[in-house]
């Protein structure tokens, strides 16, 4: 496990939050927060039910901006930057390029991300070596995720955590430097979970990842650095072991449910 803020300097951080605050009218749903993510870590972000997960997560990828303070992705303020900006930069949210389309196969899912990625709306009119060399690069992405026997399958025809698993192959497309992981277990059975933490942990390889995560088990086992919210404000933060330990911690998380 990493030990966070000893010995580390502000380049060893690869997004950092200074007050981090959003205000929905009188009802501050986050408050305050002072977020360091090392670079090549994994970092989980968990809390009970309302404490400000979703509206923070939402910030940091941009679909939410802040009512004050300051978010700093690879030495650069993002503030006020937009979605598609952030994403340029290296800051992916898995499943930004919406759902898979159910009709086309994993294959051709894929290699839209890396149209995207190249600025291309269509590359139709592309030559046939262009076009090859999209496929082999998807194949790639596809065996990297686990789904190569499924590159000629079509999207909708796959189980759920294997659609997930499709859809980080998209995200993965774009060259992330960071990828921000929004309730990557939710709605999987036991056998989906287990192949998805795999998954996770294989693609954080010189990646940063950023995770909401209700399910704990997943958490203990991926997790480098751990931030529990409550009430819109950081709790507690470090690895499983001693985040798991903090009596306050444990008090929040005592009978409450998960958003």
């Amino acid at each position: 496990m990493l030990a966070t803020g000893q010995g580390a300097t502000a380049g060893d951080y690869i997004l950092v939050t200074e007050g981090l605050t959003k205000a929905f009218g009188g009802f501050c749903a986050v408050s305050e927060v002072n977020l360091k993510v090392r670079r090549g870590s994994i970092h989980a972000l968990i809390g009970p039910n309302g404490a400000g997960k979703t509206t923070c997560f939402n910030m940091l990828t941009k679909f939410l901006n802040p009512s004050r303070g300051r978010i700093v992705y690879n030495g650069r303020d993002i503030t006020a930057a937009k979605p598609a900006d952030v994403a340029r930069l290296g800051l992916v949210r898995s499943f930004q390029i919406s759902a898979v389309f159910p009709h086309l196969t994993a294959l051709e899912n894929v290699r839209i991300a890396l149209q995207r990625k190249r600025g291309d709306s269509f590359d139709f009119w592309r030559s046939k070596r262009v076009l090859d060399q999209l496929n082999d690069r998807a194949s790639e992405l596809l065996a990297d995720v686990g789904l190569h026997e499924f590159a000629n399958v079509a999207a909708g025809e796959m189980s759920y955590g294997r659609k997930r698993a499709l859809e980080i192959a998209t995200t993965l497309a774009l060259d992330p430097q960071m990828l921000l992981l929004d309730e990557p277990m939710a709605g999987m059975g036991h056998e989906d979970v287990e192949r998805a933490a795999a998954l996770i942990k294989r693609v954080s390889a010189n990646r940063t990842i950023l995770m909401v995560e209700h399910n704990l088990q997943v958490v203990a086992n991926l997790s480098d650095t751990i931030t529990v919210l409550t009430r819109g404000k950081v709790l507690a933060e470090g690895d499983y072991s001693s985040v798991s330990k903090n009596p306050e911690v444990r008090q929040a998380y005592l009978g409450v449910g998960h958003d």
